[in-house]
Parts: C-alpha cells; structure tokens; sequence
C-alpha cells in the first residue's frame, strides 16, 4: 500500500471514529459508486452524512480542505445520488460535509465542516 493511500485510510478512519463519537453510525466507507467514491457514509436518525475527506501529511504548503474544488463537490454530490438510488433511505435529511486531517502533529488535527457544501 502507498504511503499517500494509509495516510487517506488513517484520515478516514480517525473522521469516522469522530462521527461515532457523535453519535453517527458509520454505513460505509470508501464506498464505490461507479467509477466514483464517498470516503465516510453515517447516519444518525434521520440524518443521513456524506463526508469528503481530505488527509495530508504537513499542511505547510496548503490546508487539505482547500483542495475541494467545484469539480469534486459535483463529483461527491453526484456520487451520493447515486448512493441514494442504489440504497434507499426513505425520506430523510442529507448533509454534506468535509474533513481536514494533518498528520505533521501529535494527536493529528482534525477539522471537521458541517454543512460544507
């Protein structure tokens, strides 16, 4: 395995053990769509969140998140109606959100947006 995929797989699972804690259950993970991919699928209630992860191993040159660009808000927000499709939830809320995680710091730094797009 890459060193760029474990860091993605470390951020992933540290973003999905941050929802749990808030009481999310997580659904899914790297979930394949197509040719397309949701990082983090949790619920909570009727809440259902679709979370972009972006993990990076210094933020020296850029903060992850900002590496979220139309191109990949569409692509998520594509990918997810895809999801919905494919599992249907019923009437229910969708959010999305975005994660940022540094791994250049102990503990790593962990951002987390609500709502981001």
């Amino acid at each position: 395995m890459s060193l760029r995929r474990a860091t993605g797989d470390l951020g992933e699972s540290l973003v999905a053990s941050h929802l749990e804690g808030q009481g999310f259950q997580i659904v899914a993970r790297n979930a394949r769509v197509g040719r397309l991919e949701l990082d983090v699928i949790a619920t909570r209630g009727d809440l259902v969140v679709f979370c972009e992860v972006r993990a990076r191993r210094s933020s020296a040159f850029l903060n992850p998140i900002e590496t979220i660009d139309h191109a990949k808000v569409a692509r998520v927000r594509r990918a997810a109606a895809q999801w919905l499709s494919l599992h249907p939830q019923g009437t229910r809320q969708i959010r999305f959100d975005a994660a940022s995680v540094v791994f250049d710091r102990e503990p790593p730094a962990l951002d987390y947006y609500e709502a981001a797009f």
